[in-house]
């Protein structure tokens, strides 16, 4: 379908949706002749449930996990180990992680992992923030469990430099994960497995 044959509030949605990552224009084009058909509800519930996401939606203070609260629920669990911090590189890694159900400890969360080429550096990270829980807390170990990419190993590495000065024993995730992979799309008994197989860092 060209421009000058749809009506222009179609197309502007279709090129909406075809921005958002893993939707190519034929699946943009079906969600928005899909809209389109709906009863007039579900559209409105659709576009309540994004302005919600927006404006409800917060980073927690303390481990920069998504939340609607300040802290967060992990945040504020008085059952979980004070002395284990986990961290990964986006909140859905934590989703995986508490998949798991085998890590209580606490999270930090990167937002992004060191890429030269995406023009990313440390400072672009929630690194500055993650010296500084290590510096203020009573953390025995740092789990490095950035993704097993370039990007990931080269971020786990700038870490374990950065960290050196501390008193705390890192480790990284068991390599049960498949390289290349994200954590996100790994099932919980793989992730489980690599959580308890991690290996100290030396």
């Amino acid at each position: 379908m060209t421009n000058d044959i749809l009506p222009r509030s179609v197309q502007r949605l279709i090129d909406e949706f075809s921005r958002l990552p893993g939707i190519g224009p034929k699946t943009a084009s079906r969600l928005t002749f899909f809209l389109l058909r709906a009863a007039n509800e579900q559209s409105a519930e659709l576009s309540e449930a994004v302005r919600l996401l927006k404006s409800s939606t917060r980073l927690c203070s303390n481990c920069f996990n998504i939340t609607e609260i300040d802290p967060c629920p992990t945040c504020s669990d008085d059952a979980r180990d004070d002395t284990l911090l986990c961290v990964v590189e986006e909140p859905l890694d934590v989703v995986a992680i508490e998949r798991s159900r085998v890590y209580l400890g606490r999270y930090h969360v990167l937002h992004g992992v060191i890429s030269p080429v995406e023009g990313v550096g440390p400072d672009d990270l929630k690194i500055a923030e993650l010296i500084q829980r290590i510096e203020n807390g009573d953390f025995i170990e740092v789990i490095l469990a950035t993704n097993a990419t370039l990007e990931g190993d080269s971020t786990a590495l700038y870490l374990q430099r950065r960290l050196m000065p501390y008193e705390v024993k890192m480790t990284r995730l068991a390599r049960g994960l498949p390289v290349g992979g994200d954590l996100e799309y790994t099932d919980e008994v793989t992730l489980g497995r690599a959580m308890e197989g991690r290996q100290e860092l030396i």
